[in-house]
């Protein structure tokens, strides 16, 4: 089976795996599986069967970084979430984390304190968790009572690290007015649990050995998804919970933790970041402190001298896993049949992505609120990918270009070569004004360079009313296509329309139709995002909107109606207009 999520935990004499993997199957709403690591010893108490959690076992143990690794191996989702094996969940939370998700993001949930459990004596004083040992008021033997609380406070949101690096929580960033509203950027992370995509993590590496088996992690995910130009984010709408284990002996760590240990992860994680070597960065770390400035424990002058680094140039590399030397399992359990120095490690291959970026154009007349909101929701659905914007007034939005023309088709298809030329990247999507954009309509990436595709997932609202229907449909504004192409295309459009005049037998959507013979004739493809986009009328729109079927000549072959409240894939829309 094909999971969204595949939830990793690595462990080592976890005394509450158990406990952790049956909160997390009681708390999943979503199409979620766990695959579960155990690092040199079998879970105790044993792990009930259930066909959403797989199991990993080593008989030697590898350690927590290579654990991750190897688990994430296993995974066919799309996203991955690391956690840690002493932690409990919020209902839903697997699919509030996703329904937020972005290609580029490393998400946290807000992270509250688990109390776990008591120590309790045949008097009934009670002791909270720590280590074991007689009862401090009366002497006598306690036994744990299992209590597993998420408690309300401390919820921590915020966290950086200081020029050593070390952790530290960031409580003051909280009360800035970046810190506050569901969704906030964080400098660091603690390192308990993180999600972003399987293709990102294995990208950038985001569990590198080197580092060794623990230590620096927070520091580690957080820096990489920053300088490699992606954002780190912390999900206000849902928690966990995690159990801190500081006292050691039989409260403690469950691997080995040394100072020796602990100095090699910074040290590396200084080499990578404090020198500037990793390769995969596109910004130094100097950039990332100014940005969330002041920060505790750092001076204007440890600043000014991280900014002398030579931060190298970006490299094309990536990291691709090895899966040759241990299959993927097929089946609940998985003994390990070869050492542990036989383990797959990822290998560093030259690969080139292709850039992604948009092209938003306006004729600057619908009503400012709508304007507004779809803007922001465009922003927040692109997830910081490029948007250049054309309009006939100045606006602020991306970069914007303005044309001082009369609206028209030919002044919408200047605006749209404009935006075309101006942008620098690979791929394009087409974005219109008066679009309410869902996140994963940009998370489509073109197979065929030569292709048109448009995506046919798509609603449309009338504004007055909150009517809403959706049929098969190929809009200009689900356009997703090669930039080189679609220049080509417009510049033939604009040549056309010139000489010509337009006519609805150019139409708006090109490669739709065989009405014209283009010079450069491509074929086109209609695709579906997973939810759909929102297109609004509003009575100022290009192209008026036929609400019934018998208003088309040929009948759309699908047909719904709802209204602004039961839109599929979205609960707000309402409010968002509102």
């Amino acid at each position: 089976m094909i999971y969204d999520l595949s939830i990793l935990i690595p462990s080592r004499n976890e005394m509450f795996l158990s406990r952790t993997i049956e909160d997390i199957l009681v708390n999943i709403e979503g199409n979620t599986e766990i695959i579960v690591g155990l690092d040199g010893l079998w879970a105790e108490p044993p792990i009930k069967d259930n066909p959403r959690v797989r199991i990993f076992h080593v008989s030697e143990s590898i350690g927590q970084r290579a654990m991750t690794n190897q688990l994430c191996r296993l995974s066919n989702a799309k996203y991955i979430m690391k956690v840690d094996a002493h932690c409990a969940f919020d209902k839903g939370f697997d699919v509030k984390m996703m329904n937020e998700m972005h290609d580029d993001w490393t998400m946290v949930p807000v992270m509250r304190n688990l109390h776990a459990f008591n120590w309790v004596c045949p008097d009934s004083h009670i002791r909270y968790q720590g280590p074991s040992g007689v009862c401090t008021e009366c002497g006598k033997e306690t036994v744990r009572d299992i209590v597993w609380i998420a408690k309300n406070n401390p919820q921590s949101t915020s966290y950086c690290f200081d020029p050593e690096p070390h952790f530290q929580y960031f409580n003051e960033f909280k009360k800035r007015p970046e810190g506050q509203g569901d969704l906030t950027e964080t400098m660091s992370l603690q390192g308990s649990c993180f999600m972003l995509t399987k293709d990102k993590y294995w990208e950038l590496n985001i569990c590198d050995e080197n580092f060794g088996s623990w230590g620096s992690q927070g520091i580690e995910v957080a820096v990489k998804t920053w300088l490699s130009g992606g954002r780190v984010i912390v999900n206000h709408n849902t928690w966990y919970a995690h159990m801190f284990r500081t006292q050691g002996g039989d409260f403690g760590f469950p691997y080995e933790l040394t100072g020796s240990a602990v100095g090699h992860a910074k040290k590396t994680a200084k080499e990578l970041f404090f020198k500037g070597t990793w390769e995969k960065q596109v910004k130094p770390l100097s950039w990332l402190v100014e940005k969330f400035m002041p920060v505790p424990g750092w001076k204007e002058e440890d600043l000014a001298k991280l900014k002398e680094t030579l931060t190298p140039a970006p490299s094309t590399s990536t990291v691709i896993p090895l899966t040759t030397s241990i299959p993927a399992p097929q089946s609940s359990q998985v003994a390990p049949t070869q050492s542990p120095n036989q383990i797959p490690i990822p290998l560093i291959i030259p690969i080139s992505s292709p850039t992604i970026g948009c092209i938003y154009y306006t004729d600057n007349l619908p009503d400012e609120k709508i304007l507004r909101v779809c803007q922001k929701q465009l922003k927040k659905a692109v997830a910081g990918k490029k948007i250049v914007s054309v309009s006939l007034k100045p606006i602020d939005f991306g970069e914007n270009i303005v044309l001082p023309l009369e609206r028209g088709y030919l002044t919408m298809f200047k605006q749209i070569l404009a935006g075309l030329e101006a942008l620098d990247t690979d791929i394009v999507f087409f974005c219109e004004h008066d679009v309410l954009y869902h996140p994963t309509h940009f998370d489509f990436r073109p197979s065929d360079r030569n292709v048109w595709y448009y995506d046919g997932n798509y609603w449309f609202l009338r504004a007055s009313d909150g009517f809403a229907i959706h049929y098969n449909v190929s809009p200009l504004s689900g356009l997703c296509v090669y930039r080189d192409i679609a220049i080509k295309h417009y510049k033939e459009r604009i040549a056309m329309v010139e000489k010509e005049g337009f006519s609805y037998r150019i139409g708006f959507e090109p490669m739709t139709h065989g009405r014209i013979q283009w010079k450069n004739q491509y074929k086109f493809e209609v695709y579906q995002a997973s939810s759909p986009s929102i297109d609004i009328s509003h009575g100022k729109n290009v192209t008026s909107k036929r609400w019934t079927q018998d208003k088309f000549r040929r009948k759309p072959t699908i047909w719904k109606e709802a209204n602004i409240d039961t839109i599929p894939g979205w609960d707000n829309v309402r409010r968002l207009l509102k």
